[in-house]
Formats: structure tokens, sequence, C-alpha cells
């Protein structure tokens, strides 16, 4: 999983109340099957130890962009554990490389609130969609630093995130988007048998506070500040 970042200064132009479709949804079945046997089941069993701190950052209503740390592909299971339904009452939406969303694995994440966007070439639908959803108040997942590092660094983050909130924040003044920066943490560092992971979740960064336009400056500045947030909690 991952994130995109454009060349141009905004992502995507004011639109109508629904955008180009998008095959992703959150089953309600399949949720219900799969997020209660991960976190009860596979994630106690397969780690030593998973410490969460900074829960009650996590908003319980309006618009989200969890920003995490992308070390591993466990990560993808670390969110819905310390972040999701069973945390918050919310589902979340990822937003995935094309390339992941392929076969039956690609119809799991579809069913799972994934959507696929191809980094190399963003298309303005997926990008669309992602505002989409913002603007519908839910709670969207974005690694910033648009890879998986296991070298235990915070990489610099791509714009695409802030761009992405800036725009959402500007079509919809009052939106009140909130950025959670999350640090996922393995020890070792590469995930195996009985590794112990530590999540810690920051305070929100309120994006209205940088919506003061929707230019490069805007985003360079809310994505430095994120950067930093992420550093601290990675410390």
């Amino acid at each position: 999983m991952t994130t995109f970042e454009s060349s141009k200064s905004s992502l995507v132009k004011p639109m109508p109340a629904k955008v180009a479709s998008n095959t992703s949804r959150v089953s309600p079945w399949l949720t219900s099957l799969l997020y209660p046997l991960g976190y009860y089941i596979v994630l106690p069993f397969y780690f030593g130890k998973i410490e969460i701190a900074g829960q009650e950052h996590l908003p319980k209503d309006g618009p989200v962009i969890l920003a995490p740390t992308h070390r591993s592909r466990w990560d993808a299971l670390m969110m819905p554990y310390a972040t999701g339904k069973m945390v918050t009452g919310r589902d979340l939406r990822f937003m995935v490389t094309a390339d992941e969303v392929k076969g039956m694995q690609g119809w799991f994440i579809r069913n799972l609130g994934g959507f696929a966007i191809d980094i190399r070439h963003p298309g303005i639908s997926s990008l669309r969609y992602g505002l989409e959803l913002l603007l519908d108040r839910q709670m969207l997942v974005i690694f910033p630093e648009g890879g998986i590092f296991q070298d235990g660094e915070v990489h610099p983050l791509k714009q695409g995130l802030a761009r992405l909130a800036i725009q959402a924040e500007s079509i919809e003044p009052n939106l009140a988007l909130k950025i959670v920066p999350i640090s996922i943490r393995y020890r070792p560092r590469i995930p195996q048998w009985r590794s112990r992971v530590k999540i810690s979740i920051g305070s929100p960064i309120s994006v209205a506070d940088y919506a003061t336009g929707a230019g490069k400056k805007e985003a360079r500045l809310l994505t430095a500040d994120l950067e930093i947030a992420l550093k601290n909690l990675d410390s």
C-alpha cells in the first residue's frame, strides 16, 4: 500500500456531489468475519507483543486522514487493529497501489475499503474518489512516505497527501479535516514470528490551519509539519 505525488499544485477540481465510480466498498459480512479474526487471533498469535499508545487522539467522527509510517505489509493489518472498527467504530478506507489490486487479493482489498491508484500515472478518477471519501467524512489511510522502508528512519514525505487534504478543506471550508500521524515500529525491524510492535498515535493536525490557498506553499508546509510529527513519534 502506498500513496501518490502529483506534479501539479492542485490535484483535482471542484466536483459535483458524486464523481466517477470506483469498485471499492466496505463489505459488512466480510469485515465482520475478518476484522475479529485478525484482532483476536492472527495478530496476537503471530506477534509477541503489540503496544498501542495515543488512541485517545483518534477522532470518532468527521473526516480523517490516518498517516502512518510504512515498515511492512503487516501495516495493512495493524491499522485496523489499532484504529479501525473495533476501536473507533469506524471503517477504514485505504489508498492502495494499482499493482496490489489484482486477482483474489484485489477482490479482498476492494471489499475491505481499499481503492487503487497508479502512482506512476495517477488517474483523476482515483484522486477524485479519495476526495469524495473525505467530503463524505470518512476515515482514509494514506502512507505518506510512498513506499515501505525498513531502515528505521522516517523518509521524506510525498506532498500528495497534503494537497488532497487542502483541496478537500478548500472545497468545503467547514470540513474540519484532521490528519493523524502514526508511527509503526517493529522489533526486529523486519517483522518475524513473535516480534514486538509499537504503534504510537499522535495529536491530530487541523488542515484548516493550512488551507489558506491551494498552492504548493501550503502543501509543503503541511507536509513538513506532518514529517516532524512522525519523526517525533518515531524517536
